[in-house]
């Protein structure tokens, strides 16, 4: 069984197990499983390398797709890489055929939200020799402190206490994000020795406005008010409505999972630092888990996924439709 864990997965990337050929890279962290699928193409990547993007719902509707694609020789020959995005249809079926007849020189990674120990995708990955399932969750304040300390050495410069801690409240979320951020951080930091904690409050307040925390935890809290005027203030900046419900998604999904721990009989209070949140947002997310049985935060996830699809398809209602999702979520958070 090859399950690789969020805290193990950058080690076992960098090291390049030739034998394995298949990948499924999974969690809620979007921006983690973009940037390690990334490493991934790239460690395997040649100068003659041919990329395929596939949609796996194309792929359930016809396996051959993927048979046909991975077999196939390049004009020129050559390493391929087959990147697949997973969709709302199984395509288990299709893995299957092509793993009993093993392409030569075709990687192939698969993207995936996520998924349950006993998803059919996981479990053929995980029993595979020649695969691996890595996941990726947001970063915990450990590894928030590792990847600040590493980009701040590599650009020469070092960085207050008072700044890292100041960091690792306000990102985690997503890495893209976090290192968005780093970045524009560290450039505005360029010609100076050392990166302060006013230096963190002028340039990366602006991600913690980004997750709109007011509006995410006013909706959990069952506080129509405070999702009101965040919306409003959040709306008049020219703010996008698919945006704030992502963040409440992303929320949801963690208090989803922490949900599902106290409910075995872990302790709520020790839960939140696993997730990655400290400090006041800590003792929020903790007092949400012991009001919300994992039930209801799931209705709360179809609520916001709903309302994603609606300001998507109407982007003209899109205001009026996330507000109505996140009251629904505040309907459901104002019960106990």
């Amino acid at each position: 069984m090859v399950a690789i864990k969020n805290h193990e997965a950058d080690r076992f990337i960098a090291s390049r197990a030739a034998h394995v050929y298949l990948y499924l890279v999974h969690g809620n962290d979007a921006g983690l499983i973009s940037e390690r699928s990334r490493l991934l193409l790239k460690n395997w990547a040649a100068s003659d390398m041919q990329l395929i993007r596939m949609s796996g719902d194309d792929i359930a509707s016809d396996p051959l797709l993927l048979i046909d694609e991975a077999n196939s020789m390049g004009l020129f020959g050559g390493k391929r890489a087959i990147f697949i995005t997973a969709g709302s249809k199984p395509f288990v079926g299709a893995l299957e055929s092509l793993v009993a007849a093993p392409p030569s020189d075709c990687l192939i990674v698969i993207e995936a939200g996520s998924l349950k120990k006993d998803h059919a995708l996981r479990k053929l990955i995980e029993r595979l020799r020649e695969a691996a399932a890595i996941e990726c969750y947001p970063d915990s304040a450990r590894d928030l402190e590792r990847l600040i300390d590493t980009e701040v050495r590599a650009a020469g410069l070092t960085i207050e206490q008072e700044a890292r801690d100041a960091l690792i409240e306000m990102l985690g979320g997503d890495r893209l994000t976090t290192r968005s951020e780093l970045d524009k951080l560290i450039l505005y930091a360029h010609g100076q020795a050392k990166i302060t904690r006013q230096d963190v409050d002028l340039l990366v307040a602006d991600a913690s406005n980004l997750a709109l925390d007011d509006a995410v935890n006013g909706a959990f809290g069952g506080d129509y008010r405070a999702v009101e005027e965040t919306a409003q203030r959040y709306f008049a900046t020219g703010g996008d409505g698919s945006v704030l419900l992502g963040a409440a998604i992303r929320h949801a999904l963690i208090l989803h999972r922490m949900c599902l721990e106290a409910e075995s009989g872990a302790n709520v209070e020790n839960l939140p630092m696993k997730y990655g949140r400290f400090g006041p947002g800590a003792k929020l997310l903790a007092a949400q888990a012991k009001r919300w049985p994992s039930a209801r935060v799931e209705r709360a996830i179809a609520t916001l996924a709903d309302g994603v699809q609606k300001t998507r398809r109407s982007p003209a209602l899109s205001e009026s439709a996330t507000v109505r999702a996140l009251w629904g979520v505040a309907a459901a958070g104002s019960r106990r």
